[in-house]
């Protein structure tokens, strides 16, 4: 599914773009994932892990979730770099094309400036959208406060836990929670 551009104005002043994934965005993208992988324990990969993807492997991504009709990428450029993504994953099946799957990130130099609450907007938009989706869904780690802020603030609510769902390097068990935003 094809976003086009949303231009907006971040808390600093800066300009800020969403849209889909494009060829040029693989190698920001890399750095993306590898700097925000690095500067938190709630996202679900280590840097480390971020070496097995690819120029090629975004390249691809990218051009299948903008030709799907059932996901959507949003990339967060700002001054020409990426910042931050979002997707939404809408389900197939009879019993469960109701819920939408919800996922964003965003490197910690561009927190509070807005993006986030602009990126849910959009995905929230793409649900509204769709006509059939009840309800959006999400998963946070345990600790991560700021995120369930975001996402109690955009209208999701806990709905269930996976107990010692994450376990980090030095052994610690975090609880991964199920968050749900009825539309």
């Amino acid at each position: 599914m094809v976003i086009n551009d949303i231009w907006f104005d971040l808390k600093d002043g800066r300009k800020a773009l969403l849209r889909s994934p494009k060829e040029e965005d693989a190698e920001g993208t890399l750095e993306y994932l590898r700097i925000s992988a690095g500067e938190t324990e709630f996202i679900l990969r280590y840097p480390e892990e971020c070496e097995k993807y690819t120029l090629e492997g975004e390249k691809k991504l990218f051009e299948q979730r903008n030709a799907s009709p059932n996901e959507a990428m949003i990339m967060c450029i700002v001054d020409g770099r990426v910042v931050g993504n979002c997707a939404i994953s809408f389900r197939t099946n009879l019993k469960t094309r109701h819920r939408a799957s919800v996922a964003i990130a965003l490197i910690s130099e561009f927190w509070n400036q807005g993006i986030g609450t602009r990126m849910f907007q959009e995905l929230i938009r793409l649900a509204e959208e769709r006509g059939d989706i009840l309800q959006m869904e999400l998963e946070f780690a345990e600790g991560n406060s700021r995120a369930r802020a975001l996402y109690e603030k955009m209208g999701f609510r806990i709905t269930g836990v996976k107990q010692d769902a994450l376990r980090l390097k030095d052994g610690t068990l975090l609880n991964e929670y199920l968050m749900v935003r009825k539309m």
